[in-house]
């Protein structure tokens, strides 16, 4: 094969894969002209805006206007129609805003009642534990686990709980010890 050969070869190779190319952007092209056209379709705005041929006598003229005006009012009965839907969903939202606000304070009012009733709760069973033989009530101590003892000895006066733990074996006092120290030790200090 000569030079001239390979070149005329390597040319008619490239305008083959050129043609291709060119093919293919021109069925692309066609592809995409369809939605293109949908896309340039006036909306209502652009035809209540425009005015259809410019008519020639005054009669058809006045048509042209009567039909862009009943148009224009079609689409303004439209807009107040829209416009009053939102102001009755407005009214809605803002009504079941209400709803949720106070179904909020009300279950912040049954959350506070149920700690404060939680809280009573504990505070008469720690009365009970204070006013209990120290050596009776050590028994009781020995069996709870630690966090829970710790618990009611932090919130007893510190003369009953002293008592009682000068009943407990050293292992659990020191146990429940560990633990009060350490209930604090993880909270803020500014």
């Amino acid at each position: 094969m000569t030079k001239s050969t390979r070149g005329r070869s390597r040319r008619g190779t490239l305008n083959i894969i050129a043609g291709l190319l060119i093919a293919s952007a021109f069925v692309r092209g066609i592809a995409d002209i369809g939605p293109a056209l949908a896309n340039n379709a006036p909306d209502d705005l652009t035809e209540v805006m425009t005015v259809p041929d410019t008519p020639t006598d005054t009669a058809s003229l006045v048509e042209a206007f009567q039909q862009r005006e009943a148009r224009l009012a079609a689409r303004e009965a439209s807009f107040r129609d829209r416009m009053q839907a939102l102001r009755v969903a407005e009214i809605e939202i803002e009504e079941k805003l209400e709803e949720l606000r106070r179904a909020e304070e009300s279950l912040l009012a049954t959350i506070a009642l149920a700690e404060t009733a939680a809280a009573t709760d504990l505070g008469q069973l720690t009365s009970v534990y204070e006013n209990m033989k120290p050596k009776e009530a050590a028994a009781l101590f020995e069996e709870m686990p630690p966090e829970f003892a710790a618990g009611f000895l932090g919130m007893m006066r510190p003369d009953a709980a002293a008592l009682i733990m000068t009943q407990l074996a050293p292992e659990t006092a020191y146990s429940f010890s560990v633990v009060l120290a350490g209930r604090n030790a993880n909270a803020p200090t500014q």
